[in-house]
């Protein structure tokens, strides 16, 4: 598998090379994990969120998500046929069903989603498969087309965005790890997201897989929850409360055997 940690890079979106300016007082992105450690020392008295006060706006977040989609299709340019084919970690889903997924999630509005799922009766695999079906191509070239005139929409079913930025992320990562692709994202914007999956349950069950449970970014400062201390890499921690095993070997400590538990059981 092709390396995956997240990576900060100065190129992203933001205009601020440190991310959003509200975030200016936060500790910096941690490469050694040191200052995790000597948080994680101190047992929270409770279940929260314990990531420094950081506030993204909506503007950010969508130049978060569109960044992330024009990076997904520059590594997708130029790739072998059959690979288009290969099966991902989401079953059923090969890399150009992940892709056609992702252009039904970035022009979805909610009228749309509304009208989908009532069609679906509320089956969540029915309204995926049926836009899934609507937005592929005739092959992998001419999905990657249909996703790339999307890359710039800023159109979602529900007033969060974070989630969708979540979305791109995690099933890009789908499809990197099924390619054997090197991944690099923003900090701040899987912190954005790891921090929404922590609050609630969306189109996942983060939430519902992190109760009880210290999360600790090694790499920057997300932190959240009380019980069995798991530090790792942030995507690590995005990827597990999405469900997905890929990256649970990058998570260590105390309570990384009982997420593991959860995700395997399906809960």
């Amino acid at each position: 598998m092709a390396p995956d940690e997240s990576t900060p890079r100065s190129d992203g979106p933001a205009s601020r090379a440190d991310g959003p300016a509200s975030r200016a007082d936060g500790p910096a992105p941690r490469a050694d994990g040191s200052a995790a450690r000597r948080r994680a020392a101190v047992e929270p008295a409770r279940d929260t969120l314990l990531t420094p006060i950081v506030l993204m706006t909506p503007a950010e977040l969508w130049q978060a998500t569109i960044a992330e989609r024009h990076a997904l299709a520059a590594q997708l340019e130029g790739l072998d046929p059959d690979a288009w084919s290969t099966p991902t970690q989401c079953p059923g889903w090969d890399v150009e069903d992940q892709l056609a997924h992702l252009t039904a999630a970035a022009l979805t509005t909610r009228g749309a989603w509304m009208r989908s799922m009532a069609l679906a009766r509320l089956r969540p695999e029915v309204h995926n498969a049926r836009r899934i079906a609507q937005h592929r191509g005739v092959d992998g070239p001419d999905t990657l087309r249909k996703f790339q005139a999307a890359i710039e929409a800023r159109i979602a079913p529900t007033d969060d965005v974070a989630p969708y930025l979540g979305e791109v992320v995690v099933h890009g990562e789908d499809i990197r790890e099924a390619l054997g692709l090197e991944s690099r994202h923003e900090i701040w914007a899987l912190t954005a997201v790891a921090d929404f999956y922590w609050a609630r349950d969306f189109a996942v069950p983060s939430r519902t897989l992190s109760r009880g449970l210290h999360l600790v970014a090694e790499d920057g400062p997300f932190e959240a929850g009380a019980g069995p201390l798991i530090e790792g890499p942030t995507l690590a921690f995005v990827m597990a409360m999405a469900g997905r095993r890929s990256h649970l070997d990058q998570l260590r400590g105390p309570g990384a055997a009982q997420l593991r538990m959860r995700i395997e059981r399906g809960i």
